[in-house]
């Protein structure tokens, strides 16, 4: 008959067990850990607002930005390519926007649609994103007055870039047109629909400086200026 094989004593079976099944929990809790853990230091928040409004114009908007101020708009029509363009927002309308965002919970679990039968008015797009954190919520139309002040804020920053960029697009290839652009952003401007006007100076001040624009164009970019900076 085989000898049997010797089983070692239940002392030293213990322990080993023992130390492999700490080693199992222990990899678990790091890898839980990891899932949970924060942005490391240094990490950027960035908001970002996007408007998808098909047979509209424009019909594509999104605005990206990140809590030091540095942001990139995108406005064009869907058929078109992308094409992000750098922006900067000053401190205080950064933090109101961050604030905004934080009285909606960073977008996180939250319902912003009014869920009833309305006009189509384009799909809103609210995101957080913090290191591996991102949350969203989109809408056609809300109520909640945290959420309005923010898409009004977004929707102003979008029709101050569109001014801005068609400034300088007539100033360089169609110096005809610059008037009516000049009193487009004149009209913008007299219904508070700019967040951040002076962002316009040095556009306004070089077509009142150009003595190749008509009279009447360089006054009112000139007037309009005066206007801006008055109100500092």
């Amino acid at each position: 008959m085989p000898a049997r094989r010797a089983h070692p004593p239940l002392a030293r079976v213990l322990p080993a067990a023992l130390a492999i099944l700490l080693a199992a929990a222990s990899l678990a809790f790091a890898a839980s850990a990891a899932v949970r853990a924060p942005a490391p230091p240094g990490a950027h928040a960035t908001i970002t607002f996007r408007k998808i409004f098909k047979s509209s114009y424009p019909e594509f908007v999104e605005i990206k930005l990140e809590d030091s101020g540095s942001g990139t708009f995108d406005i064009r029509q869907l058929e078109d390519d992308a094409n992000p363009q750098p922006f900067e927002a000053g401190p205080a309308l950064v933090a109101k926007i961050f604030s905004l965002a934080a009285k909606l919970h960073d977008f996180n679990g939250i319902d912003l649609d009014l869920h009833k039968r309305i006009a189509n008015l384009g799909a809103k797009t609210f995101r957080y994103e913090k290191g591996g954190e991102a949350h969203e919520v989109t809408f056609n139309y809300t109520l909640n007055p945290a959420a309005t002040e923010l898409l009004n804020i977004f929707e102003g920053l979008s029709r101050q870039q569109q001014d801005l960029s068609d400034l300088l697009r007539t100033l360089r290839y169609d110096r005809l047109g610059v008037n009516d652009v000049v009193v487009e952003t004149d009209d913008d401007y007299s219904h508070n629909l700019l967040p951040e006007p002076r962002r316009l100076l040095a556009a306004l001040d070089q077509v009142a400086a150009d003595e190749g624009i008509v009279d009447i164009a360089r006054r009112r970019a000139r007037a309009l200026a005066a206007r801006i900076r008055s109100a500092q």
